[in-house]
């Protein structure tokens, strides 16, 4: 109901589970997806693993409840670019998806601040100096920010060429591998405040 009260998006289908998904998606391809982790039959992660194994480019909102934050951590690797909690409101589901359609990443700032508080009470895995030099954590502070990278390369008058390159060594140096294993990264490091 709350996508299609907004003007720029319409609902193209709905499923019921993860099969059923999977199902629609090779029927009618949409501009982004927004997936619940609990589904029945087959959950979230595995339908979202599957479908971005057959269609990389397809961007997936995850919503899930506040308490699944195990389950962001699976999601994280699988490769969704957004996650929403399901009491989200409607400027918050309007600003998600008109953010990750724009190439961008969008995070719910609670779902956000469990992971902070989690991540503070894990042990230390990553180094205590940044391997990033000062433009590449500018340019991940922009990423966290769900910058898409031509935004990125505008704001800092550099080319998109250059942004691409700098965020390859970022994912490489951190040994993330994905816009959402990056802003984990950051707030860790406490590259980004909350």
């Amino acid at each position: 109901m709350l996508v299609d009260a907004l003007e720029l998006f319409e609902v193209s289908g709905e499923a019921s589970n993860g099969h059923e998904f999977l199902e629609m998606l090779d029927q009618n391809q949409p501009d982004i997806v927004v997936l619940d982790i609990a589904m029945p039959e087959m959950d979230g992660i595995e339908a979202a693993r599957l479908a971005l194994l057959k269609y990389p480019d397809l961007k997936i909102i995850t919503i899930s409840m506040f308490g699944d934050q195990g389950y962001y951590f699976k999601m994280v690797d699988v490769g969704v670019k957004g996650f929403l909690l399901k009491n989200s409101d409607f400027t918050e589901v309007k600003m998600a998806l008109e953010t990750v359609v724009d190439g961008g990443t969008y995070f719910s700032r609670e779902l956000l601040m469990n992971l902070v508080t989690s991540l503070k009470n894990a042990p230390g895995k990553l180094p205590p100096d940044s391997p990033l030099s000062d433009r590449e954590k500018e340019i991940l502070i922009l990423i966290c920010k769900g910058m898409s990278t031509q935004k990125i390369a505008s704001s800092l008058s550099l080319s998109k060429r250059t942004v691409d390159s700098h965020r390859a060594n970022i994912l490489s140096k951190t040994n993330c591998h994905n816009t959402a294993s990056l802003v984990a990264y950051a707030i860790k490091e406490k590259l980004v405040e909350l």
